[in-house]
């Protein structure tokens, strides 16, 4: 079964690594539910009430509304780093559990908590996280951006399509499938590490934020020139 593991939020915390006075990146486990809503499309603010965005410029707003990771890909990284890594440690709002979230598709939809509830949240996975200096910081380990980018499974944000409340336990469900063949961990490798993969991205045009698919378009007006 794909559920959350756990709802993690952090408060505003002055570190010297953080590329702003203030940072949220250290998230630690919720107890209760937890209220998620759209925040609009205005950057720097979070879905997931009581979590902090200190870097307004690149995180926050609709489309990053809610940060997931999974606890697998923790658990690997756990053993690899050989210290713990416990819950919310990589910056993620839902830490989960029995997905894969780099074969998840751009544009899929989730219902998490119950499904008879016509009111539970609905969310819309949207772009992969792109590893930073706040959190090459945070987790102080020596090359980090270089080897999570390497990895390519950066876990997805996902925007608020229903909003509604969200626990630990609440089971995911798959309620949209898009018929295209675009997944998070090809979205982020076309976009760092493999940019010659960008074309196959034009079949997920609609479900791309303005400045990927601006990038998709003039990858495809060079190789058709170029040909």
């Amino acid at each position: 079964m794909s559920q959350v593991l756990s709802v993690n939020v952090g408060a505003g915390a002055d570190k010297p690594y953080a590329k702003v006075r203030l940072t949220g990146i250290d998230k630690r486990p919720a107890d209760g539910p937890v209220a998620v809503r759209a925040p609009g499309p205005k950057r720097g603010v979070s879905g997931v009430a009581g979590d902090f965005i200190g870097d307004e410029r690149h995180h926050g707003g609709d489309r990053q509304a809610v940060y997931a990771f999974q606890r697998e890909d923790l658990d690997r990284w756990q053993g690899e780093l050989g210290r713990d890594l416990p819950n919310g440690c990589f910056g993620e709002n839902l830490t989960t559990v029995g997905i894969d979230l780099e074969q998840v598709l751009v544009g899929e939809r989730w219902t998490v908590g119950d499904p008879a509830d016509g009111e539970a949240l609905e969310l819309e996975v949207t772009d992969p996280r792109i590893p930073c200096r706040t959190f090459s910081g945070f987790l102080a380990e020596r090359g980090w951006v270089k080897r999570f980018t390497a990895d390519a499974r950066p876990g997805t944000y996902l925007s608020v399509v229903r909003p509604g409340q969200v626990r630990a336990g609440d089971e995911v469900r798959r309620t949209f499938v898009p018929d295209h063949d675009v997944t998070i961990g090809l979205l982020f490798r076309a976009t760092t590490t493999q940019r010659e993969l960008l074309p196959r991205l034009l079949v997920a045009r609609d479900y791309l934020d303005a400045e990927t698919r601006s990038l998709v378009e003039r990858r495809e007006t060079f190789t058709l020139d170029d040909a």
